[in-house]
């Protein structure tokens, strides 16, 4: 590719419905990929099984929204094979910057084991990627980022491509044309990834889609949840979501 790939650049492609990717981390050459077919999640649809609903509960992990974005797409180029090259990285970063792209941390203590990170257009968020160095970790994640997005306003959930992973926690595919007609709606939308006055409760993110539609306040025993760069807790792919 010529032309030079900058931040803005980046956002219009997202909206016109592509995303980069680069052959391997030490591939220069970044590509625009158009699946043929998308992978989505349904914001109502997510799987939360009753072991993962127990590990959401019993309070291992503590979660954080934008505390360490770096570290999260790191943890997710950290594999034998990755399409994260540099320039990826350092657009990436740019757009967090900029409060565009957003992650969402899984610690264990003062350790990061888990993460998502994505990017933010109108009401769809754009899934990147999502990593694991726990059992559980990437599922909890998702939980998590799931049940923001919903007290968020959005309305699409894209994560690119359909991986038996994503398939087995509620992810659907849809063809390229209902894809972008689901997209050009979401970007007429208006949502937030940091909603006001958000603090989920264990309880509500480990209910099923249909009990946690209202968002609600406070914290209870069990992994805990902030927004920004404070911690909680204890000081304190894998799999991709593409």
């Amino acid at each position: 590719m010529t032309q030079r790939i900058t931040p803005d650049l980046l956002l219009k492609a997202y909206a016109m419905g592509v995303f980069p990717m680069a052959e391997g981390r030490d591939d220069p050459t970044v590509h625009w990929v158009d699946p043929r077919r998308r992978g989505v999640f349904p914001l109502d649809g997510f799987h939360i099984s009753r072991s993962l609903a127990k590990v959401i509960r019993e309070g291992r992990f503590s979660v954080t929204t934008d505390h360490d974005f770096t570290g999260v797409v790191r943890g997710c180029a950290d594999r034998p094979e990755t399409w994260i090259n540099d320039e990826i990285f350092s657009l990436y970063s740019s757009l967090h910057e900029m409060g565009r792209a957003h992650s969402l941390e899984v610690w264990q203590g003062d350790r990061l084991v888990g993460g998502v990170y994505g990017v933010v257009l109108g009401a769809a968020f754009f899934g990147e990627s999502m990593f694991s160095r726990a059992t559980d970790a990437s599922k909890l994640a998702l939980a998590y980022l799931i049940h923001r997005l919903r007290a968020g306003g959005f309305t699409l959930f894209d994560t690119q491509f359909l991986t038996p992973h994503l398939a087995s926690l509620g992810a659907i595919e849809i063809s390229r044309g209902t894809y972008h007609k689901r997209l050009q709606a979401a970007l007429h939308g208006t949502a937030r990834f940091d909603p006001v006055g958000y603090q989920p409760l264990p309880s509500s993110v480990a209910a099923p889609a249909s009990g946690t539609g209202s968002v609600e306040a406070g914290s209870s025993a069990g992994a805990s949840s902030t927004s920004g760069s404070a911690k909680s807790g204890t000081s304190q792919r894998s799999t991709q979501t593409s």
